[in-house]
Parts: C-alpha cells; sequence; structure tokens
C-alpha cells in the first residue's frame, strides 16, 4: 500500500486535496491541506501536498520548504523525490540538483530522473557527461521522442549537425505530428525540410489536437515556406503558431512598460550614485544584453576569442535570483521589482551578489580575469545586477529594429519570451528596452557601452576596439578567427557563429514589410533605423 493510498484511507480531506491538485484546481487543494495541518500540524504527508501544490503554482522556495520538511519527517515518495529535484533545477540551483539527482539514482534506483540530471549537467557546462547519459537513454529506449530531441539538441549544440538531424528523422519517423521534432530540423540553419516533409507536415495539422505539437508545426512549416521564397505561406504559419502560443499564455505587454516607466521615474542619477561601488570579489562578469535575436551570439563569440575572457554562455542565474528575492520580498505585501531593489540592504546585495559569482564559478574552466554571460533577457534586469554586482559591465549588441523583431516573431520560443508571440507585443518590448537603455545613458553615462550589429558585421574591428577599452583590454588578432573558437553553443546561432561573418541576417524583415504595419506602427521612429 502506498503511502498516498494511506493518507486517502486515514485523511479523507487529504485524498480530496490530492484529487483537486491533480486537476488543476491548487487553491482549493491548498485550503484543503491547511485546514488538515490545522488539526495535525507537521503531519508529513500534509506537508508533502502543501509543498507539491507550491510546486505546481511556481512557488519555488515555499515548495522547497515543504518538501524538505516532509522529507525530514518521514515522507519519502518518488513523486515528493522528483519533484523536489525538479523545484531545485527550476531554483536553478544546479549543483544542488546535480548531488540530489545523482544520490537518489544510485540510492534510491529511480533512473528516471537520468533524463533530469543529463539536463542539469549540460546546463552545468558538463556537456559530455549530459550526452554520455542522453546516449544511454536513447539506447535504451529508442522510440523515446523526448529523448532523440535532447540529444539531437544537444548534437547539434556541439557543432555535430548531422548527427543532430539523424535523430530529429528518426523522431518524426517514429510519429510525424510531433511539432518539436519538426522544428528541430527546420532550425537547422541550411534547407533540411523537403517536399515530402513539407506535404507530411500538412497532413499532420489536419489531425493534430494538441496545441503543443499545432504551434511548433506551424513555425516549422513557416521556415519551410521562406525558404522556398513563399512568403506569403510562410507568414501565415508564423501568425498561426504565434497565435496559439499567445493564446496559450496570456501575455500582458503593459507589465514590462509599466516597470521601464517606474525605473526611469526611480533610478536617477543620485539613486545609482549612491548605490556601493567597491567591487564584490575578484571576479569580472561581463554581461551582453539585448533582445533574443540581436547578434548575442556572435558577440560572444568574438569578444570570448580573447585571451583574457571567457565565455560561458547564457546563465539562468540572475533571473533565478531575482525571482527568489521577489518571492521572499512580497511574502508580507505585494512590491515591485524596482521596489524591491531600492529597499535591499547592502547586506542582501553582497548575499545575492556571491551567490550568482559561486553558481557562475561552476562554468568557469579557466583563470581569465573576465567571464561573459549572454543572457538576451537581462537587459531588464540591469537595475538588479548593478545593485548586487558592483563591477559588473554592460555591453548592449543592438540589432536594427525591424529584423531584430521579425526574427523573434519567425522563432519557435517558449513562455521565456512571450512577447515574441504578437507583432505589437514584440515591437513594445523592443521600444521599453531602447527607452530603458536611453534612460541609464543618461542618468549613469559610461555604465553600459554600446554595439551595433550592423557595424559588427560589417567593420569588426573598428567596432569591437571600443567595447575592449570599455573593459580596459587591446585588441588581439584571435578575435578574427572567432569561428574556429571551439566551443559548445546552446542557441539558435549555434551554426551561424562557426562561419566568418557574413550578412544573412540583414534585411530579413523586408519580404514580409506588407504584412508588418502592425509591428511598424508600435515601433515608430526605431523602423527606420
Amino acid at each position: 500500500m502506498t503511502a498516498s493510498t494511506v493518507s486517502t484511507a486515514i485523511y479523507p480531506r487529504l485524498s480530496e486535496a490530492i484529487r483537486l491538485r491533480e486537476q488543476g484546481d491548487t487553491h482549493r487543494a491548498a485550503q484543503l491541506v491547511m485546514a488538515h495541518l490545522r488539526e495535525r500540524p507537521d503531519e508529513p504527508r500534509g506537508l508533502a501536498q502543501l509543498g507539491l501544490i507550491a510546486a505546481q503554482t511556481g512557488a519555488l522556495g515555499q515548495a522547497e520548504h515543504f518538501l524538505r520538511r516532509a522529507l525530514t519527517l518521514g515522507e519519502k515518495t518518488p513523486e515528493l523525490l522528483r519533484t523536489l529535484a525538479s523545484v531545485y533545477s527550476q531554483q536553478e540551483r544546479l549543483q544542488v540538483a546535480e548531488s540530489f539527482t545523482r544520490r537518489l539514482i544510485e540510492e534510491e534506483g529511480d533512473l528516471q530522473l537520468r533524463s533530469l540530471r543529463a539536463n542539469v549537467l549540460d546546463r552545468m557546462g558538463r556537456h559530455d557527461e549530459a550526452m554520455a547519459i542522453q546516449k544511454q537513454l536513447v539506447e535504451e529506449d529508442p522510440r523515446s521522442i523526448p529523448h532523440l530531441l535532447a540529444y539531437g539538441y544537444s548534437l547539434r549544440a556541439a557543432g555535430d549537425v548531422e548527427g543532430a538531424i539523424a535523430a530529429y528523422r528518426k523522431a518524426v519517423a517514429i510519429d510525424d505530428e510531433y511539432g518539436e521534432a519538426w522544428w528541430g530540423l527546420a532550425g537547422i540553419k541550411r534547407k533540411v525540410l523537403t517536399d515530402a516533409d513539407i506535404a507530411a507536415m500538412q497532413q499532420a495539422l489536419t489531425i493534430a489536437i494538441d496545441e503543443r505539437n499545432i504551434a511548433p508545426l506551424n513555425f516549422a512549416l513557416g521556415r519551410a515556406f521562406h525558404d522556398r521564397g513563399d512568403f506569403a505561406r510562410a507568414f501565415h504559419h508564423y501568425s498561426e503558431g504565434n497565435r496559439i502560443r499567445a493564446e496559450a499564455i496570456g501575455y500582458d505587454a503593459r507589465a514590462l512598460t509599466d516597470e521601464v516607466a517606474e525605473v526611469e521615474r526611480m533610478a536617477d542619477a543620485d539613486f545609482l550614485r549612491r548605490m556601493p561601488s567597491a567591487p564584490l570579489g575578484t571576479d569580472q562578469p561581463v554581461f551582453i544584453i539585448c533582445l533574443p535575436r540581436s547578434g548575442s551570439t556572435l558577440l560572444e563569440q568574438m569578444l570570448g576569442s580573447h585571451p583574457a575572457i571567457e565565455p560561458v554562455g547564457e546563465l539562468p542565474y540572475i533571473p533565478a535570483i531575482l525571482r527568489s528575492f521577489m518571492e521572499i520580498s512580497t511574502r508580507r505585501q505585494k512590491v515591485s521589482v524596482p521596489q524591491a531593489i531600492a529597499a535591499m540592504t547592502d547586506q542582501q546585495a553582497a548575499l545575492l551578489g556571491q551567490d550568482y559569482l559561486a553558481r557562475a564559478r561552476l562554468h568557469r574552466k579557466t583563470d581569465r580575469p573576465y567571464f561573459i554571460d549572454k543572457l538576451p533577457q537581462n537587459w531588464s534586469n540591469i537595475l538588479f545586477i548593478r545593485r548586487i554586482l558592483p563591477q559588473a559591465r554592460f555591453i548592449d549588441i543592438r540589432r536594427p529594429a525591424m529584423d531584430c523583431c521579425f526574427s523573434n516573431f519567425s522563432q519557435s520560443f517558449t513562455a521565456a519570451h512571450a512577447s515574441s508571440f504578437a507583432l505589437e507585443d514584440i515591437g513594445q518590448c523592443y521600444a521599453d528596452y531602447v527607452r530603458l537603455m536611453r534612460h541609464f545613458d543618461t542618468v549613469a553615462p559610461g555604465m553600459i557601452h554600446h554595439v551595433s550589429y550592423t557595424g559588427l558585421v560589417d567593420d569588426p574591428q573598428a567596432t569591437l576596439r571600443p567595447a575592449l577599452d570599455y573593459l580596459g583590454l587591446g585588441w588581439d588578432d584571435a578575435i578574427a578567427a572567432f569561428h574556429k573558437l571551439d566551443r559548445v553553443v546552446r542557441t539558435p546561432s549555434s551554426e551561424q557563429v562557426r562561419r566568418p561573418l557574413n550578412r544573412d541576417g540583414m534585411e530579413v524583415w523586408r519580404p514580409y514589410a506588407e504584412w508588418l504595419g502592425p509591428l511598424e506602427r508600435v515601433l515608430g521612429e526605431l523602423a527606420a533605423g
């Protein structure tokens, strides 16, 4: 008899809470569990359910607290352990997640956690270990599409494009309705989709019922028709894929616009001058900030070829640390991110900064004085980064607005880039980003260095010398051979940065101009530059 069966027999209220949670009614489930715990404080199965509910709603700090408390008191079900491992992973506490999953696999024999462990290892930069697990999973279950896709993605990031294509092909052969497998093929930076593939995807769309398949199928068809110069049909499918994602997410662009406006009001020159300026430790982080699809991978690859700079990819730690900080800051009263930053003590800031640097060190393989974190969306976290890391340097790379926004619109992104799902929303996001850059240039001149994507492609040395001056470094000829740098690149641009400079990403929006009126109207004067 399982623990959940026991709780059903002894605690009918808890049984009903489990049923409601599994149906997605987390609010009523939580009420029942809390009523149960008021009568039986520290009852481990109730604590476990409260932790599972918190994890389901994204309250990761609370989830960890209740799940660990339940574990301490003797509740040790596979669901609890797997959820706690997932919580550590979602918190981006990768070292803890790696150790925890390894222990559960070795001591508890929970082989289902191997996929999560491979994902964690990959995000830690331990790519060879991750790929070894992924390869083993594919060999054990060659018909598992999730395993094939994870393995294919890793192969592509490591530069084995043919291996990635083979993995994606195996996936679509198993299930030709599986949208992410088709998008894996469509994302390859050459024309790999055949006319037969298009026919198969079109047929799949007529019978697919799961929106998680329908959206990426549309994006893949959009890319296939784009490659054939059929821009009307390409735009139709891009629009359909984005419409489905937008309806599922319910993104509200006003939240970001309001936050930028609050930073403009609050973070004036005096506010920034009052922030501590003494470096925190000896590590020198350089943040490449921009919208996605702006050339950040190219810039990182070029700067990372300099002997004093180590490229470490898109580190997820700033958003994760900010999310945990906000979860604590909003427990007693609702406050905005700028308000929470303003109320932060120097001790809190130092602890958060040290946390970031410790996590970032997991990815360091050299003792070079500088390292690059290129997570694009950190542009909206500049104030937080400046508060916790006084020595941080910021390099903004800006791609022309129409190219950047349309490239986002035509990419099959997850909810992490929810502004990309509507032309008006991605245009507003670009406008907000430019507003924030202009504000910081006004109140803290020189805090951010700006790089033009067009200039980087057309005249890299003239464009990068000032960026290197900003970092206190000189030009090095190794930068010119950036495409020979041997490293794993886990972004949609992984193949492009292994080629010499080219203008393939320029003016990509032009063939779609007749349908981009909503984007141009939101961008206003920015659309021209």
